[in-house]
């Protein structure tokens, strides 16, 4: 996978949109997943976090605040403290927007603009929502695409758990676990599609990851014809949390 990863790109993203430095793509990502990892106690993990994205420490997602029960947060300086249990998901706790590409059989090639929400309400979950739009030549927002809405679990043994719903008509189970405290690897031990869903949609493994611009790389990869190919990719900065 790490090979496939490694040859993803980014389309249509400059170094003064993205805050790239040279050579930063989502493979670094799966690069740095070769190191040891590194555990953090959890006021370790958070000071961490808080300093590296302090430029967007004031902003959060909106919530009605009418509720008995706490809403969700995107920030971990605000509202009710993360799970114990869920410290090796830390740093994916945001939200967080860029562009990719994609190639499908059914569409081809495509850029895509994304938005990725990580957010909890203090359970032992986090609660993760996406919305991707394509781009057309001029660099501008198309069509809607895929939506994709779920829960990320993960246990004492670092095993991680995800569920996923997407609204082409396609729900997946994925389990994995963190590579190091910077990139965690999924691979879907369920792939369901409804009867108006793509028919020729395989199993996945996915790949996330903070690359050394701290933005947050990620590729799904898809078995096609027997062997698991690049099927999405993006590059997304942070911009809440």
């Amino acid at each position: 996978m790490e090979k496939a990863i490694a040859s993803a790109t980014v389309g249509n993203m400059s170094d003064e949109k993205s805050n790239n430095v040279p050579g930063d793509t989502p493979g670094d990502a799966a690069a740095a997943a070769s190191n040891p990892k590194v555990s953090l106690a959890g006021s370790e993990a958070v000071s961490k976090a808080a300093e590296q994205w302090k430029d967007t420490a004031h902003r959060n997602i909106p919530g009605l605040g009418d509720l008995p029960i706490p809403d969700d947060t995107a920030n971990l300086r605000e509202g009710p403290n993360l799970h114990d249990e869920l410290l090796a998901l830390l740093p994916l706790v945001g939200v967080w927007r860029g562009t990719g590409q994609a190639d499908s059989p059914e569409e081809g090639e495509y850029a895509f603009g994304q938005q990725i929400t990580f957010a909890h309400d203090g359970e032992n979950y986090l609660t993760y929502e996406s919305r991707i739009w394509k781009i057309d030549e001029n660099g501008e927002a198309s069509d809607l695409d895929v939506r994709e809405s779920g829960f990320w679990r993960i246990n004492l043994k670092d095993e991680i758990e995800v569920v996923l719903s997407h609204s082409t008509g396609v729900v997946e189970i994925f389990y994995g676990q963190p590579m190091n405290e910077r990139a965690w690897e999924i691979e879907a031990a369920s792939t369901m599609v409804t009867a108006t869903g793509p028919a020729n949609l395989g199993p996945a493994k996915r790949l996330y990851g903070l690359m050394p611009n701290n933005n947050l790389g990620w590729v799904d990869e898809r078995l096609v014809d027997g062997e698991m190919r690049p099927r999405m990719s993006a590059e997304l900065h942070r911009v809440i949390g």
